[in-house]
């Protein structure tokens, strides 16, 4: 039998342009279907994100407040409360106006050219422009990631509060973190999360939550805030204690649960690095608490409540910043650095320096933050159980310790000019007698408790 042989048909121009118009057509009809894939609503991710804003905002409005109120002196309770509670909707608002358009406005951004829309957003998203119910930031809503991050501008400001805690003027309050929201918060959120083109994402500077955006900024404002309002009155020399810590392990409890929300929701998704993410937050916590725990019962004979809590915020606010690029080992052993580094900067520092920072935002938040920050550059590597896969750790870390630094000179430069101009319109603090009065019936003609 002969060997079979098969047939090649010519190729003919009508088959070629037959091809062509077929391969067209698939192109044409899969083209739309690619889009969506890269921007389709998820209904997970959009449940999960909803969660996790209201938990940010449990954060502050009441975990923070109530974990503030506490370590104030009665006459002052009501006073923290109502800075809280006021800076709430006063930072929404302008995050609406253009806070958010600032932060995330990425109208110009090259990625690897620097240019002034790498350190600031346009206005082009102002009154949340253009945006509708429909518009998707990535699988869920460009609202709801607008809310989310309004949760995050809330809460920053808020943590400056407790450094200048029982002396400062509301007034001067209002309108010191409403210029610090928008001339510190909101270039260093875009320079860090507003995309490709931002001065230190574009540098690929590892902040998954705010150790750069939220914590080293509010611990640097805040120290600078606390020495150029001065000291208390009768600090030094007279005791001051916390006037309800039963108040403020509540505050406590609320903060850690609401910063599963903090750091896991800004996985923006719910997967496995949203649960990494909270796991890690857990671990850093716990181990931070008991580290500071340990140290004060060794120290002093005997542990502490208002160590334990303390030590539980410092490792919440250290681990933000590494939360979605570690695993267990570096929750744990950034928990256990925090514990330890920020109940020294707490204490030991604090009074070698001599400075008032009343509730301890500087040693907590902003020592935690920088700790966070330089050491998620260690713990991102697989080879600690990091999912950045084989990274060169010391060029990270250095890249990591840069924009840390960076951070905290522009923001205490920054901070001293707006606390500068604040004086020069109402002035900072009350005077010396509504000090001692209590700012709760000095300024808002109301008291906490009846006597």
């Amino acid at each position: 039998m002969p060997p079979t042989t098969t047939r090649l048909r010519p190729v003919t121009g009508d088959r070629v342009r037959r091809a062509l118009g077929t391969a067209t057509f698939l192109i044409v009809l899969l083209l739309p279907s690619l889009a969506l894939a890269e921007d389709q609503l998820s209904g997970a991710d959009t449940a999960w994100i909803l969660t996790a804003t209201a938990l940010v905002l449990f954060m502050t409005i009441p975990g923070l407040s109530l974990f503030y109120a506490g370590l104030v002196a009665t006459k002052n309770v009501l006073s923290v409360l109502m800075q809280c509670l006021a800076l709430t909707g006063l930072m929404s608002i302008v995050w609406l106006l253009f806070g958010y358009s600032l932060a995330f406005d990425g109208t110009g951004m090259v990625e690897g050219q620097v240019g002034l829309s790498s350190f600031i957003g346009g206005f082009d998203k102002a009154f949340m422009a253009g945006v509708t119910a429909d518009s998707l930031s990535g699988t869920i809503p460009e609202i709801l990631f607008f809310a989310f991050q309004m949760t995050f501008a809330v809460i920053t400001p808020a943590l400056i509060v407790g450094a200048f805690a029982e002396r400062m003027k509301f007034s001067a309050m209002l309108i010191f973190s409403t210029l610090w929201l928008i001339f510190v918060y909101t270039p260093i959120c875009h320079m860090t999360w507003g995309g490709a083109g931002g001065y230190f994402a574009d540098m690929g500077v590892l902040d998954f939550a705010g150790g750069i955006v939220v914590h080293i900024t509010a611990g640097i404002g805040a120290l600078v805030a606390c020495i150029v309002i001065g000291p208390r009155k009768g600090y030094g020399t007279t005791p001051m204690i916390p006037h309800n810590l039963t108040m403020t392990v509540t505050g406590t409890g609320m903060l850690w649960v609401g910063w599963f929300g903090f750091n896991g929701g800004s996985a923006l998704a719910a997967d496995g690095a949203a649960a990494m993410a909270i796991t890690v937050t857990h671990l850093s916590a716990s181990t931070a608490a008991l580290t500071w725990m340990g140290i004060e019962w060794v120290k002093h004979g005997k542990p502490s409540v208002l160590g334990c809590a303390t030590g539980a915020i410092a490792g919440l606010a250290a681990v933000t910043p590494a939360s979605g690029f570690i695993g267990p080992v570096g929750g744990l052993s950034i928990g256990l650095a925090s514990g330890a580094l920020c109940f020294l900067a707490s204490t030991t520092m604090k009074q070698k320096f001599g400075y008032d920072d009343s509730l301890d935002v500087f040693g907590v938040h902003g020592v935690g933050g920088f700790v966070g920050i330089v050491l998620a550059g260690l713990f991102c590597a697989e080879t600690f159980g990091g999912n950045q896969g084989d990274v060169a750790i010391g060029s990270k870390m250095a890249v990591q310790f840069y924009a840390a630094i960076v951070t905290i000179v522009f923001t205490a430069v920054l901070s001293f000019v707006i606390l500068k101009i604040t004086d020069a319109i109402v002035g900072l603090r009350v005077n010396d007698e509504d000090e001692t009065q209590g700012l709760d019936l000095a300024l808002h003609e109301e008291s906490g408790y009846r006597y």
